[in-house]
């Protein structure tokens, strides 16, 4: 079976006046944010544009771009994508298919999720600590098997526990583009949580 050869992507685009140029390499990283379930690294979005252009520039000028409208660029991670508007959520929940994206997790899910946010690495004996009783395998096996978290370092010793971090799709589904953005845990305590 032949292999059918693509067309080069044109990602310099010389023939195209500069204002036209910069039109299309903003939509082409705007088209690939709406593709993608992931964010997209500034390694991949610099596939679409040419070599003078600066991505970083690119997603300033999208953001402008997208004034206005119920979706804007986030940074997520060491990447971007395109995030609806909270304000539109209630709307998107009535009319969409949106189930397999809610995270459904119990009030208790999220203590633990959080748990391990502030103090990652932690052993399931350190969130025994915090919580006063053990950890169900099957609630850690439920928040990795969802990739909100993952496995962390292990202290250098033979039979040294596990530990849990937290994965970048935490971050995506919570909206945060590092833990620095997580709440600072004096402000929690002062909040009554």
């Amino acid at each position: 079976m032949a292999r059918r050869k693509e067309a080069e992507l044109d990602r310099e685009l010389v023939d195209l006046p500069a204002d036209l140029r910069w039109r299309e390499w903003l939509r082409r990283i705007e088209a690939v944010l709406f593709a993608s379930r992931s964010p997209v690294p500034r390694d991949d979005l610099a596939r679409v544009v040419g070599q003078g252009a600066s991505v970083d520039v690119l997603i300033e000028d999208l953001a402008v771009d997208l004034e206005g409208r119920p979706y804007q660029v986030a940074q997520v991670g060491a990447g971007w994508m395109l995030r609806t508007k909270p304000a539109y959520a209630p709307a998107i929940r009535a009319a969409a298919d949106v189930g397999g994206q809610a995270l459904n997790l119990s009030e208790f899910d999220l203590a633990v999720l959080a748990a391990i946010a502030f103090h990652q690495p932690i052993s399931r004996d350190g969130l025994k600590e915090i919580f006063g009783k053990e950890i169900s395998r099957d609630l850690i096996g439920r928040l990795a098997e969802r990739d909100l978290i993952g496995t962390g370092p292990r202290e250098p010793r033979r039979g040294a526990p596990y530990t849990f971090v937290t994965t970048e799709t935490f971050l995506t589904a919570f909206g945060m583009e590092s833990l620095r953005d997580l709440p600072d845990p004096e402000q929690l305590q002062d909040a009554g949580l």
